[in-house]
């Protein structure tokens, strides 16, 4: 099948072109038509299988008629990374539109958020709790907004996304198209499905599992040789870009920045960052200037690189899920790609976990010529969090500073003598009231209510 049967208008098809698409894949062979009939559908399938445009070209070619100048698309994604990347895919496919799209995450000043919605975006692309900053300021309205997407949403209610996603739903029109995609379909999601798809279509691609061009191995070590073990397989192995993903953000920084002092083209990706600093190192680690991305789970979506060869699980995830999607990020788009976990004692069952959605046992790999048997440090240091200075206390202000100059005092406390009480004096017989005065204060009296 090619992209022209599609019939999408003829701009968005330029855009086709441009980027180069040739053939689409099954997710978006099996979608595109039935968005584009304006039924609500439920794509499920591997990650790296072309999920983003089988929901963005529909979207573009319907925006194509209609009202401009508005927000009539809203799409919505767990992550920064991911939200940029879908962003980016609205501005490449259609480049020749003229329909504008707008990223809305946290981490940045709102303002120019807001700017650019009100010059006129008709798609938004927004994590969940930033887009709620802004409707609940009303900086921008949802009311004519024709198709909602929610993408990943597996992750989303990992990161405990729902009760945002259920309140964004009261913004929303009742008639709108939704579409929900995701690499995996838990009870949960289903459930939420139910809720928010009117008679939706189901597309299924495959099974929720990382792609078959994907070969997995384990490297059972011990804790205090993970680091060791890591450099000698960059070392020993041919590769092109690798991802290797912590369990921790402090693991992370640590592990980068030791690949550094060793020689590595390597950069680390984690939720500590800012929003420049964790694009530079996604834009570097896509153009090349590092080799190696160390990285947690928020890099396990929206991370599109196709010259990805390696996936190193420095630490085992905490859930078979995760797995899949860390493992998504190579073997993409036919490719091929290997996934290497390095194992300890404490993680047999997760890895039993991991075999059963896989329906098949992962082999267990040695590196060669590599010391299994070094004994572990009496005091391990390697990620050790530094010790938190002591704030140094503040000076008491000496005499006659902080203030300006005072004037000397000559009252007989200042001199050393007892302080000594005021006391009003006493009056003795007063002296009777004329009758001008004794009217005056009565009228006094009565105004104070006396």
């Amino acid at each position: 099948m090619e992209f022209t049967e599609f019939q999408l208008h003829p701009q968005v098809m330029s855009g086709v072109v441009a980027a180069g698409y040739m053939a689409p894949t099954p997710i978006q062979e099996q979608s595109i038509p039935t968005v584009m009939e304006g039924k609500d559908v439920m794509g499920l399938a591997q990650t790296g299988t072309g999920k983003t445009a089988a929901f963005v070209l529909p979207i573009l070619h319907r925006l194509m008629t209609g009202e401009r100048g508005v927000v009539r698309a809203l799409v919505i994604a767990p992550t920064r990374e991911l939200a940029e990347q879908i962003n980016e895919a609205f501005a490449v496919l259609g480049a020749k539109t003229g329909l504008r799209s707008v990223s809305i995450y946290g981490g940045v000043n709102i303002t120019p958020q807001i700017a650019k919605v009100k010059r006129g975006a008709e798609i938004v692309v927004a994590c969940p709790g930033r887009l709620l900053d802004h409707l609940n300021q009303k900086n921008f309205t949802l009311s004519q907004l024709e198709v909602l997407v929610l993408d990943e949403a597996d992750h989303m209610f990992d990161m405990g996304f729902f009760p945002d996603i259920r309140r964004i739903m009261g913004y929303l029109p009742r008639q709108r198209q939704t579409l929900l995609f995701s690499a995996t379909m838990p009870a949960e999601i289903r459930r939420l499905a139910l809720e928010i798809l009117h008679k939706p279509v189901t597309v299924q691609v495959g099974t929720s599992a990382p792609a078959v061009t994907v070969s997995h191995a384990l490297y059972p070590v011990k804790s205090h040789l993970k680091t060791a073990l890591l450099m000698q397989l960059l070392q020993h192995t041919d590769t092109d870009s690798v991802l290797v993903f912590t369990r921790t953000k402090h693991r992370a920084k640590r592990v980068g920045e030791q690949l550094e002092k060793k020689g590595f083209k390597a950069a680390s990706l984690q939720g500590n960052l800012s929003q420049n600093r964790r694009q530079e190192a996604l834009d570097g680690f896509r153009n090349g200037t590092y080799q190696v991305l160390v990285a947690t789970d928020i890099a396990a979506r929206g991370i599109d690189v196709n010259q990805v060869s390696h996936v190193i699980n420095y630490d085992m995830p905490d859930t078979a899920d995760a797995y899949i999607h860390r493992i998504g990020r190579t073997g993409r788009a036919a490719r091929t790609g290997d996934a290497f976990t390095l194992i300890t004692d404490d993680d047999t069952e997760m890895v039993r976990a991991i075999e059963r959605v896989l329906g098949a046992r992962l082999k267990t790999s040695a590196l060669e010529n590599f010391d299994y048997n070094v004994p572990a440090p009496t005091n391990n240091q390697e990620f050790a969090r530094p010790p938190q200075q002591p704030r140094p206390r503040r000076k008491p202000a000496e005499p006659g500073k902080g203030s300006g100059p005072r004037r000397p005092s000559t009252s007989p406390a200042a001199a050393g003598a007892p302080a000594v009480r005021a006391v009003r004096p006493q009056t003795g017989n007063r002296q009777p009231l004329g009758a001008n005065q004794q009217l005056k204060r009565a009228n006094t009296n009565n105004r104070r209510g006396r």
